[in-house]
């Protein structure tokens, strides 16, 4: 037998619950989107955007929000120039190289900056030059009383740590110290070719592992003929001081032998005929300048003119007393001109020279009439007061000619 059904609670059925759910569900949404309506019509509607407030003339100004701009794509500098079998620059008045498109234009691809203190940044002037299509040459000498502790195996080393800072930021080459044979930039009483042999002994491979790249040129001495062909420990004619140098094994540590030539006269493509005093001397010459540094070294490393200059101060019509060279002689601009442009010739053709630095491009200095000692670089600069530049013709000729 079966048992009877279980007798339901008192209540709602299930399909009354149902119905009152959905009726429930209705309503709400019903009286949602009423009040919803009230709202939005008694409000106006959607705004677009919030209507501005007006700031009170008290409140604090508010300040700009700066977009930043991507930097502008630097200009891309020059490409640098080869190394070739022989190069023409000219020393210039700062790193700024103020005269670079009158050097471009007499077909220079070096500019040369003495370092006279230690303490100067040259990484900037390095930079420019590069930027400018410039190779560079930083000649180094400490003209601080701290020249008196060259000799020093500390203070060697202070200079050494310089040098290989000028490498380490691209310099292409650096000579190592400058008239180094005569006391007004070498020590008196210690002057002597194995002196600075020494020196550049132990600069040079410092040099060479901060920049291999980097080409070390020996320091040019001073062309004299003030010691009577001897060498002391005063002083040094440059001959003898460049033979001791060589016996020393100096040019072991140099890529490039330093010369200087600033006392010509005469035309570079003869090696007589000065009317100076002593005029057979070499230094009066420069094919005979040439030469003696050529066989003084025996021959084992290019030559690298770090200044080569004629003085003319046809502008001022004058000469200070110490360049005064008797008979007294005053080159025109246009020798000035002409003169380098047969030493830049020379230099090139007869496989000697490896670098000619002009001395100089764009001093400006000259003294007045009168004094002495005077310096006339605006007298050797191939960039002459009314801004013109007739050596750039000659010289940009030579170098334009295979």
């Amino acid at each position: 037998m079966s048992l009877p059904p279980l007798k339901p609670k008192r209540g709602l059925s299930p399909t009354q619950m149902q119905y009152l759910a959905t009726a429930w569900v209705a309503l709400s949404i019903i009286l949602g989107l009423g009040a919803f309506g009230a709202i939005y019509f008694g409000g106006g509607g959607f705004a677009t955007a919030p209507a501005p407030t007006a700031q009170p003339t008290t409140a604090l100004p508010v300040a700009p929000v700066f977009t930043l701009a991507p930097s502008p794509t630097p200009e891309p500098g020059l490409a640098l120039p080869p190394l070739t079998s022989f190069m023409l620059g000219g020393q210039a008045i700062h790193g700024g190289i103020p005269s670079s498109g009158k050097m471009h234009e007499a077909r220079m691809t070096w500019v040369k900056l003495q370092a006279q203190d230690l303490s100067v940044d040259f990484g900037p002037a390095i930079e420019n030059a590069h930027k400018l299509g410039f190779r560079i040459l930083i000649s180094v000498v400490d003209k601080s009383d701290n020249k008196f502790k060259i000799t020093s195996p500390d203070y060697q080393q202070t200079f050494a740590n310089y040098l290989v800072t000028l490498a380490g930021q691209g310099a292409d080459a650096i000579e190592v110290w400058n008239e180094e044979n005569i006391d007004r930039e070498w020590p008196s009483g210690q002057i002597s070719g194995q002196s600075y042999a020494q020196l550049l002994q132990f600069v040079y491979p410092q040099i060479k592992a901060a920049n291999s790249n980097t080409i070390v040129i020996s320091g040019a001495p001073s062309p004299t003929g003030f010691f009577g062909g001897r060498c002391t420990p005063q002083g040094c004619d440059d001959k003898p001081f460049i033979e001791a140098m060589a016996a020393a094994g100096a040019f072991n540590y140099a890529d490039c032998i330093g010369i200087h030539y600033n006392e010509g006269l005469i035309s570079p493509s003869q090696s007589s005929g000065d009317p100076r005093d002593f005029s057979e001397h070499y230094t009066r010459y420069y094919q005979t300048m040439v030469d003696t540094y050529w066989n003084a070294s025996g021959g084992t490393k290019p030559l690298c003119f770090t200044e080569i200059g004629y003085l003319s101060g046809e502008e001022w019509g004058y000469l200070p007393d110490n360049f005064l060279w008797k008979p007294p002689i005053n080159l025109t601009v246009a020798e000035h001109a002409q003169y380098l442009a047969e030493a830049a010739r020379l230099s090139r053709d007869q496989g000697k020279v490896r670098l000619m630095i002009v001395f100089n491009v764009d001093f400006t200095v000259y003294p007045e009439a009168g004094v002495s000692p005077g310096d006339p670089q605006a007298g050797y600069a191939i960039l002459r007061p009314d801004g013109s530049c007739p050596a750039c013709e000659t010289l940009k000729a030579v170098m334009a000619t295979p």
